[in-house]
């Protein structure tokens, strides 16, 4: 069990660090390059911003449960 969360943390680091990548800062990062820039200066906010918003979300969340279920984990 132990080892099925670490590697689900170590997993789930990475892809949000890819994803947080992606996303667009002020000076248009790199969801620039596949697309995301151009819609998203047309709109508001594009749909693959928002998709990528609750990804990361996702992601995020999961991250949480396999950090905190190591920590409860380790003081048994």
């Amino acid at each position: 069990m132990i080892l099925a969360m670490q590697i689900g943390a170590i997993v789930t680091s990475l892809i949000l660090v890819v994803l947080v990548l992606l996303h667009r800062g002020r000076g248009g990062g790199l969801s620039s390059l596949f697309g995301g820039g151009m819609q998203s200066s047309l709109s508001g906010s594009s749909v693959v911003e928002k998709n990528l918003d609750r990804i990361t979300l996702f992601f995020g969340a999961i991250w949480l449960i396999c950090i905190i279920g190591l920590g409860l984990l380790a003081k048994v």
